[in-house]
């Protein structure tokens, strides 16, 4: 009996079988997938990179390099939008600065606070980090108590500060129930406005301080500390040889960093002090800077002071920078 098979068309091949077919498809599909999809075999070229990075350069250039330009053009001139016109005087506000009592007394009292900020976040946050660098739930809940203040607003931080320290506010409060007859005035004594304020920046700043650090100490391999401790170095003698010169990129970004915050600080200023008590007892750059231009609409000569500012800032946060990457090479 002959059989019969089916019609196909001509040229075309027998189809394997079926346990074969499926063999092949596993042979062909690594060869498939290893050929990259045309669309991302190019990467694009510059235009690619300008469509992600136009976005952020032009926020950058409006909000940042077009007022700087802006500022730098006021300050060659004497503008006062309620006193025009306005004509150019070149450099005669920039001189004027170094004869103007405000101004360097501003820069006085932005010098103090700085340095009390550096000082003050840098040594407490590392002293902190050293008490926070262990493990444990409640280590882990210090660390965000710690770090709170530091995404609060400054104006939110200079209110519940101003309720603590004001005359009779809740620290004067509590040293006369412990019988302190005249306890200090903390922001209207003259003696002491201007250092109340630097702790209470240097205390928003002090969170941010104690997470830099306690990254640089958990970046410190173990392996260090136990070939010390076999070589007989004791806690001092490690922190010494071993934890600070590895601490040194923490130590670069927190003093560059509190070097900035304190040469720009405003909000507490103002919330707290309103630059007083006093002519002038704490009032910084920046708030000089905002008094000239908004209150006595002397736009140019702010400018000025806020071009001279900048340059200061630059000029510290440079040098700072050097040498502190320097000591990093060193260390």
């Amino acid at each position: 009996m002959r059989t019969r098979t089916p019609n196909r068309p001509e040229g075309s091949a027998a189809v394997p079988a079926t346990k074969d077919t499926a063999a092949g498809r596993r042979q062909e599909a690594p060869e498939r997938w290893s050929r990259p999809s045309r669309r991302f075999r190019s990467n694009g070229g510059p235009g690619r990179f300008t469509v992600f990075a136009a976005p952020g350069l032009l926020a950058y250039l409006a909000l940042v390099l077009v007022p700087i330009g802006m500022s730098a053009g006021y300050s060659l001139t004497n503008k006062n939008p309620f006193n025009p016109p306005t004509r150019w005087v070149g450099l005669a506000n920039l001189t004027s600065l170094f004869s103007d009592d405000e101004f360097l007394k501003a820069l006085q009292n932005t010098v103090v606070i700085t340095v009390i900020v550096t000082l003050v976040t840098n040594a407490g946050g590392l002293a902190i980090a050293l008490l926070l660098d262990r493990r444990g739930w409640l280590y882990n809940a210090l660390r965000s108590v710690f770090f709170v203040p530091v995404v609060l607003s400054a104006v939110v931080v200079s209110v519940i500060w101003q309720a603590i320290l004001v005359d009779d506010g809740l620290l004067n409060s509590m040293l006369r129930d412990l019988g302190v007859d005249h306890p200090p005035g903390w922001l209207s004594d003259p003696s002491l406005a201007l250092y109340t304020v630097s702790w209470v920046i240097a205390w928003q700043g002090l969170g941010f301080c104690v997470v830099i650090y306690l990254a640089g100490l958990q970046g410190i391999p173990q392996e260090l500390h136990e070939a010390a401790a076999i070589d007989g170095c004791g806690p001092l003698m490690r922190f010494r040889h071993v934890t600070w010169p590895m601490l040194a990129p923490a130590v670069t970004i927190n003093t560059v960093m509190s070097l900035i915050g304190g040469f720009k600080a405003y909000d507490q200023i103002q919330v707290l002090t309103n630059g007083g008590p006093g002519p002038g007892t704490t009032s910084t750059l920046a708030f000089q800077v905002i008094q000239t231009a908004f209150n006595g609409n002397h736009v140019g000569y702010a400018s000025a002071m806020a071009v001279a500012m900048l340059v200061l800032v630059a000029t510290v946060s440079v040098i700072a920078l050097g040498w502190l990457q320097k000591r990093e090479v060193s260390a």
